[in-house]
């Protein structure tokens, strides 16, 4: 049975053409380097399922009533599927479309790969955004299993490219990560989910220095497993739902959150409390960029 990609909160919304929508939903089942559990491609269709489950009002207002077009499913040529370079260049173009019309890409993945072929859209266009990245994982080797396109090397990729970085919630990391943080004191910046918990978040959240606009990139697993199980590689002592919000709503307060991904939801048959959380979490994100 081919897998169904419905509109996003579409039991709330007529979907919006691309020319005139505020958001643009990007689902992005790629599945290539993924390292522990499997099941990430499925996650994109899973939150496009969840969202007819949400309510359109969030905190007194109605963020998406500017209009969500919801595009189909990005991926390259059968041929090339199993190319990551063919999927960045695919994601690229479908965030490059959204940044054309003037909308705000919210990217659905898949594995976190998919954040660097959205970020060569903002570089291709010379935007100066900020990365704010929530995540469990550094995701900044060099190279991982031979692959220097990893999800493990994806954070590492995008700061590459000239992006400053902060990066919250981490709390599994090799070696060759906290060495790279440690030569980048001046565009890294991270706040570990062990820090955070004992010492609560930084104030301000994001350095003085850091750029007004900012892209979110949140994987599912910078939650603690009790609020996000459906994940391929959890790591006990993540943030709690009420912390993240706390932390996106104080970035949201002094920076312009021109875009997102929420990546690495591996859905588990039945349960549902994931998939809608994953789902929510979404949404919260287009209420903050509205």
């Amino acid at each position: 049975m081919a897998t169904r990609y419905p509109p996003f909160l579409g039991s709330e919304h007529e979907p919006t053409p691309k020319e005139s929508a505020r958001f643009h939903v990007i689902p992005v089942p790629m599945e290539l380097s993924v390292s522990y559990g499997a099941g990430a491609a499925n996650g994109p269709a899973a939150i496009l399922a969840a969202s007819d489950q949400l309510e359109a009002h969030e905190r007194g207002s109605f963020p998406c009533e500017g209009g969500i077009h919801t595009a189909p499913p990005v991926r390259p040529a059968a041929a090339k599927r199993s190319d990551p370079e063919a999927w960045l260049k695919a994601i690229e173009k479908a965030v490059g479309t959204a940044l054309d019309c003037g909308a705000r890409p919210v990217v659905l993945g898949g594995e976190h790969t998919v954040t660097l072929g959205a970020m060569l859209a903002y570089k291709v266009r010379g935007e100066k955004v900020g990365i704010v990245h929530f995540d469990a994982h550094a995701d900044l080797r060099d190279t991982y299993e031979g692959s220097p396109l990893s999800h493990a090397c994806v954070l590492r990729r995008c700061h590459e490219l000239g992006f400053p970085l902060a990066q919250f919630a981490t709390r599994a990391y090799c070696v060759d990560e906290a060495a790279y943080r440690a030569a980048n004191p001046r565009t890294l910046f991270a706040h570990d989910a062990e820090d955070l918990a004992l010492k609560g978040p930084p104030s301000p959240i994001l350095p003085k220095r850091f750029p007004k606009k900012v892209y979110v990139t949140f994987d599912v697993d910078g939650l603690d497993p009790s609020v996000m199980p459906a994940t391929g590689t959890p790591v006990p002592g993540g943030l709690l739902w009420w912390s993240a919000l706390f932390m996106l709503r104080e970035i949201a307060a002094d920076h312009d959150i021109v875009g997102c991904d929420v990546v690495e939801l591996a859905p588990i048959p039945g349960l549902h409390h994931a998939d809608f959380t994953a789902a929510k979490l979404t949404q919260t994100l287009m209420g903050l960029m509205a």
